[in-house]
C-alpha cells in the first residue's frame, strides 16, 4: 500500500464543522490517532462481554441446573435483551447524554453487574445480568459511533479505519472468553467468582482508557443538550436518565429470569423501534429517507446473519462440551476456550488484513460495494457451517475431532468480517449525523433479535438430558446443515436485489 496516495485524501470541509473538529479529520495516512484509543477502551469492555457471554449457557447448565435447551433459550433471552438496550441506549445518546457520558454510565453499571455475579453467583446469577445489560445497552453502540464521527462523508477509508477497530477490540474478546471460562472451569482451582470478577477489572481499565484519553476527541461525544439548555436543564435530564435506567432495573429482573416473557417483550420493541425510526425519517429529505430505507434492509438481512452466527454462545458451546474431543495440534485444551477465543483470534489475524485489501482495491476501484461485501459474508456463512455439519464424518463415538470444529471458526470469521464492520460503517453512512445512535442501536437491536432467534434454534436442535453423545452429535449437527442451506438462499437473494439496493444508497458506496 502506498502511504503517499493515501496521504493525498481530501474533502471538502462542511461549512458547521468546527476548526477543532476539521483537525481530527484531516489526519494523514491510513488511521486518524483517536481510534487506538477508542479500540483501546472497547478493547476492556469485549473482554468483561464476551468473558461473561463465554460463561452463560455452562453457568446455566452446570450451575443453575438448566436443560441444554432451557439453556439455549435463556442464553438468546438475555442476548437479545443486551442488544435491545443497545438500541435504548443509542437514543438517549442522540438526545441528552451524548456518547461519552452514556460511555461512563454503561461501563459503571456494568462493573456493579459484574462484581454482583462474582459476590455470589448463583444467588445473584439474574440481578447482577439486569445491571450488565442495561449497561452494556448505554455503552455497546457508543464508542462505534464515535469511529464513524472521526471521518468525513465520503472519506473511502471509514470501511479500514472500522475493520482495524474491529480488530483491535477482538484482543479483549479474545482474552475475556478464552480467560474466564478457563478459570471458571480449571481442575481443581476453577472458580466462577474469580472468572465474574475478573469481567468487572477489566471493564474498569476500559472505563479508565476512555477516561484519560476523551481529551483528544475533541467535540466528538459530547452531550447535544449542553447548548440548547441551561446548565441546571441539562443536569435534569441526565439524572432522569440515570434514575429512570435503574428504576427499569426489577422489571428487567422479571423479564431476563423468564424466559417465557421474552416472546411479548420482542413483539412489543421491534415495531415500536422501526415506528420510532419512520417518525424521524420523515423529518428528512427524500434522498435522505432512501439512504434510511436501505440502511433498514442491511439491518433486516443482519438479524438472519446474528440468529445463525450466535449460535456461538448457545449451541455450540453446549456442542463443544460434550462431542468436542480436547486435542488441538497435540496441545490439550478445552473444546470451550476454542469455541470462545477461536473466532477473535482470527479476526485479529485477518481483519487488518481485509482493510488494508479494501484500500487497495479502492484506489484501484475494484473494490466491491458493501451490497456485495454482505452477499459474500451470507456464502461465507453458509460455507463455515457445513463444516461445522461434516464434523460428524470425523466423529468417533459421538465425539469429532477438534480441528475441523476450529477450521469452521476460520471460515465463519471471513464472514463475520465481510458484514460487521461493514455494517456499523454503513449505519454511519446512510444515517443523518442526528440519528448516528439510534440507527447504531438499531443495528444492534437487529442482533438482539438475531440472538433471539438463535435462542430458539438452538433449543430446537438440543435433546433431553440423558440422551447419547452420537444422538446429540447427530441432532446437533443436521441442525447446522439446515443453517448452510439458509444462509445460502439469504446470500443468493441479497446479490439478486443489489442493483435496487444501490440506486437507494446513491452515493455511498
Amino acid at each position: 500500500m502506498n502511504d503517499d496516495l493515501i496521504d493525498e485524501i481530501t474533502l471538502p470541509t462542511p461549512a458547521d464543522e468546527s476548526a477543532e473538529l476539521a483537525e481530527i479529520r484531516n489526519f494523514k495516512g491510513k488511521y486518524p490517532k483517536q481510534l487506538w484509543w477508542l479500540f483501546l477502551a472497547e478493547m476492556w469492555e469485549r473482554f468483561s462481554f464476551y468473558g461473561m457471554r463465554g460463561m452463560l449457557s455452562l453457568f446455566l447448565v452446570d450451575e443453575l441446573l438448566l436443560s441444554d435447551g432451557e439453556a439455549s433459550l435463556q442464553y438468546g433471552a438475555t442476548q437479545a435483551f443486551v442488544y435491545t438496550f443497545a438500541f435504548i441506549g443509542g437514543m438517549f445518546a442522540d438526545r441528552i447524554l451524548g456518547f461519552r457520558k452514556s460511555i461512563f454510565w454503561g461501563g459503571l453499571l456494568m462493573i456493579v453487574g459484574s462484581f454482583t455475579l462474582a459476590f455470589s453467583p448463583k444467588d445473584l446469577f439474574y440481578i447482577g445480568i439486569s445491571f450488565t445489560i442495561i449497561g452494556t445497552g448505554f455503552f455497546k453502540p457508543n464508542i462505534s459511533t464515535m469511529v464513524g464521527q472521526l471521518y468525513r462523508d465520503g472519506d473511502s477509508r471509514r470501511d479500514a479505519g472500522f475493520s482495524l477497530f474491529y480488530s483491535g477490540i477482538n484482543i479483549g474478546a479474545l482474552l475475556g472468553g478464552g480467560v474466564c471460562i478457563y478459570v471458571a472451569k480449571a481442575e481443581g482451582w476453577g472458580s466462577w467468582n474469580l472468572a465474574f470478577s475478573l469481567a468487572g477489572i477489566f471493564m474498569i481499565i476500559g472505563l479508565s482508557v476512555f477516561a484519560f484519553t476523551q481529551r483528544t476527541l475533541g467535540p466528538i461525544g459530547q452531550s447535544p443538550v449542553l447548548g440548547n439548555n441551561s446548565p441546571t436543564k441539562s443536569r435534569l435530564y441526565r439524572y432522569m436518565v440515570y434514575a429512570g435506567s435503574l428504576i427499569v432495573i426489577p422489571l428487567i429482573l422479571i423479564l431476563v429470569s423468564n424466559s417465557q416473557y421474552t416472546d411479548i417483550f420482542m413483539y412489543i420493541v421491534g415495531p415500536l423501534a422501526l415506528f420510532y425510526v419512520i417518525y424521524e425519517l420523515l423529518k428528512y429529505s427524500p434522498s435522505e429517507r432512501k439512504k434510511l430505507f436501505a440502511a433498514i434492509i442491511f439491518i433486516v438481512f443482519s438479524i438472519f446473519f446474528w440468529a445463525f452466527f450466535e449460535q456461538s454462545g448457545g449451541s455450540l458451546s453446549l456442542f463443544a462440551a460434550e462431542n468436542l474431543g480436547n486435542d488441538l495440534g497435540g496441545i490439550k485444551i478445552d473444546p470451550n476456550v476454542v469455541n470462545n477465543s477461536s473466532n477473535s483470534f482470527f479476526v485479529i489475524l485477518f481483519a487488518p488484513l481485509i482493510g488494508l485489501l479494501f484500500l487497495w482495491m479502492n484506489k484501484r476501484k475494484i473494490e466491491p460495494n458493501s451490497i456485495i461485501k454482505f452477499g459474500i459474508a451470507f456464502l461465507l456463512l453458509a460455507l463455515a457451517f457445513y463444516v461445522f455439519y461434516s464434523t460428524k464424518f470425523f466423529a468417533v463415538g459421538g465425539v469429532s475431532p477438534l480441528w475441523i470444529f476450529t477450521l469452521a471458526y476460520l471460515v465463519i470469521t471471513f464472514a463475520e468480517l465481510f458484514l460487521s464492520p461493514i455494517g456499523l460503517s454503513l449505519m454511519t453512512k446512510l444515517s443523518p449525523r442526528p440519528l448516528h445512535g439510534a440507527m447504531m442501536g438499531m443495528w444492534f437491536l437487529a442482533s438482539a433479535y438475531g440472538q433471539y432467534v438463535a435462542g430458539i434454534l438452538g433449543s430446537n436442535m438440543s435433546l433431553e438430558k440423558g440422551a447419547s453423545l452420537p444422538e446429540k452429535l447427530d441432532a446437533y449437527t443436521n441442525g447446522y446443515y439446515d443453517l448452510a442451506i439458509y444462509g445460502l438462499i439469504s446470500g443468493v437473494v441479497l446479490i439478486a436485489i443489489s442493483p435496487l439496493i444501490k440506486k437507494l444508497m446513491g452515493s455511498v458506496k
